[in-house]
């Protein structure tokens, strides 16, 4: 069925318009139409009235004298009027006694069945009735001697006012005619001066539909006064707070997808069949796949683990409870890092809709690896620190009864009675005797550290820290090459370069396991490569197995450790923290062993500068640094 009503604005007003104003046309056309019929229908009953009357008297009087040639001439003018079309004379009975008409005797020259039916009543009094062709005719009596010898019959000729009728109704229609092309025109005025800004907004509408995020042409220009100039105006300002809120949300969400993406936390949510719906680089990195990757895949994909499956679990008791779960604790194996394992706490919390339906499932997932690390290293450095207690405490023992055993070997040496071999005996036991002394007072040195710098030689420091070391030299067969300058003094504190310079022998001998050669040296001279400042080099080289540029990088960090099991990764550290402490310098050059067969040999070399203008306060004075509390 075809669509009967316009579909637009304009459509909608014209149509209405033509429709209202073809009906008011025919209502006011019927109305003036019925009128003037009704005063037609009286002048014309009137007028036959007064004619039948005129036309009654004037034959009573031609039929009280028998005149009926007189009659006849009278019936034959009568039609000659505009108003009358036949006229009759009949007896009581209905048969013709005269007649005259336009069209001669026929049609009206006998009476028709209606008008035999009014015979009965046309011997009272005149009066009209509608006739065979629904025009109005009129009888009368004739009255002679004061009785009715006849009756008068008078057929009325309606076409004047037909006509004028007629002429009436085409100039009403003419006029609705007139008055519907104006109205017409009025309408399609207004409805252009509504509909052009409507349109106008319209195809801005469509626009802001078809590409939110673009330029739109606005504000939208309008020069009307009316209600659809105050909607464009409206509409505009409607824009400018979208386009301020998009401005301002796009600032939140590129806030929060930078947070998101950089937070050193992970972020993920999980929907309803446990697949990720978003995740951010943290928590990507952590599966080595990227954000994309992530997107849709269930979650027992991306943690193929036991432990997968248990935050699944979690995932799904968040959902069916509403309740959020916190500090799960997750660890697991770094892919490519043999050995090396990863702990995360992660929080389960649900995410609800404005239906207070849980759409969501959100994780928080926190690194704690280096926590944990730091934990156990510290109480590794806590076992540490009470064997060094343990080893002070013994070697501060040692020493009464060394001091006897020295005395009585003295005395011994002395005796006359011994022979050339027990004396040769006695001075390899004070010799040896005076080598376990001497260790357990560089023993005590480490323990005892002094609070206030003092001047010392670095070369002293050095052969201190090898006596330590001298069973592990003998044993791997390691070349000590030295060379020292007697005058090369420091004031510092004397125990934290002894520590420093035991962490960097001890790795040196950690490196050369089968032997090798490590090689001190100290000299005085300038800082060339930085300010110029004089103060004392100190070199510590070995050919040990060497770093790869990786393990370079990462040796004075924290917790940073390659020997697994027996370092705490604090060695170097403390060690950057005393050469800072001293306002010195140190740079490392590494090579690595590679097993290509070129020849090419391995080793470290640790080269440190202090500056003789070095400012060092008492250790009472200095605040607790990292290094100390470890």
């Amino acid at each position: 069925m075809p669509r009967l009503v316009p579909n637009t604005i304009r459509g909608q007003l014209i149509a209405g318009t033509v429709l209202l104003q073809c009906l008011l046309v025919a209502v006011f056309a019927g109305y003036i139409y019925r009128q003037q019929s009704a005063q037609v229908r009286e002048r014309t009953e009137q007028r036959l009235l007064y004619q039948v009357h005129v036309l009654s008297d004037a034959a009573a009087e031609e039929l009280a004298d028998r005149h009926m040639m007189t009659l006849e001439s009278i019936l034959a003018a009568l039609p000659s009027s505009p108003t009358i079309r036949a006229a009759r004379i009949t007896d009581l009975n209905g048969n013709v006694l005269a007649y005259g008409g336009r069209n001669g005797p026929i049609g009206y020259a006998q009476l028709n069945p209606l008008e035999q039916a009014e015979l009965s009543q046309a011997t009272d009094t005149a009066h009209i009735f509608v006739g065979s062709r629904h025009t109005p005719e009129v009888v009368a009596p004739i009255w002679v001697d004061g009785s009715p010898a006849a009756l008068a019959w008078i057929v009325p000729d309606m076409a004047d006012d037909e006509r004028a009728l007629s002429s009436l109704l085409n100039s009403s229609l003419l006029f609705g005619l007139l008055a519907l092309v104006a109205n017409a025109a009025i309408s399609l005025v207004l409805a252009q001066s509504i509909t052009h800004p409507l349109n106008a907004l319209l195809r801005a509408t469509r626009t802001m539909i078809r590409n939110p995020e673009g330029k739109w042409n606005f504000p939208l220009r309008t020069s009307a006064s009316n209600e659809a100039g105050v909607l464009t105006h409206a509409f505009n300002s409607m824009v400018a707070a979208l386009h301020e809120q998009r401005a301002g949300l796009n600032d939140t969400l590129a806030l929060l997808d930078s947070m998101l993406a950089n937070a050193p936390i992970g972020f993920a949510f999980f929907d309803r069949s446990l697949r990720c719906v978003r995740i951010n680089q943290f928590m990507a990195d952590r599966n080595r796949l990227t954000v994309g990757e992530h997107l849709g895949r269930p979650m027992l994909e991306l943690f193929v683990t036991e432990e997968g499956r248990r935050l699944a679990g979690i995932v799904e008791h968040v959902f069916s409870t509403g309740e959020p779960v916190h500090n799960v604790e997750m660890r697991d194996a770094v892919d490519g890092e043999p050995g090396a394992w990863r702990t995360l706490l992660l929080n389960f919390y649900p995410v609800h809709t404005s239906t207070e339906r849980i759409r969501w499932v959100g994780a928080v997932a926190v690194d704690t690896t280096q926590h944990k690390k730091s934990e156990e290293a510290l109480r590794r450095s806590e076992k540490l620190a009470a064997t060094g207690r343990l080893a002070a405490s013994i070697a501060h023992e040692i020493n009464n009864p060394l001091e006897a055993v020295t005395n009585l070997l003295y005395l011994l040496h002395d005796h006359t009675s011994l022979d050339a071999e027990a004396l040769q005996y006695a001075e390899m036991a004070q010799h040896e005797l005076a080598r376990v002394s001497q260790i357990t007072q560089q023993t005590l040195r480490f323990y005892r550290q002094s609070t206030q710098p003092a001047a010392t030689r670095l070369g002293e420091v050095l052969d201190s820290v090898l006596t330590l070391y001298r069973g592990r030299v003998h044993a791997a067969q390691i070349q000590v090459v030295r060379a020292y300058d007697e005058k090369a003094e420091l004031h510092s504190f004397g125990g934290e370069l002894r520590q420093l310079f035991a962490n960097l022998i001890g790795n040196a001998l950690d490196a050369m396991p089968h032997g090798g050669t490590i090689t001190l040296r100290v000299h005085r001279g300038k800082d060339w490569g930085r300010t110029g400042q004089f103060g004392v080099h100190v070199v510590i080289a070995d050919t040990g197995c060497g770093m790869t540029p990786a393990v370079r990088q990462r040796i004075f960090e924290p917790f940073y450790t390659t020997k697994e099991a027996t370092g705490t990764g604090l060695g170097l550290w403390v060690s950057a923290e005393i050469v800072e402490k001293h306002h010195g310098r140190v740079r490392v050059r590494s090579r690595a062993a590679v097993g290509n067969g070129t020849g090419q040999k391995s080793g470290t070399v640790f080269l440190l500068f202090f500056p003789h203008s070095t400012a060092l306060h008492s250790a009472q004075d200095e605040q607790p640094s990292a290094a100390a509390t470890l």
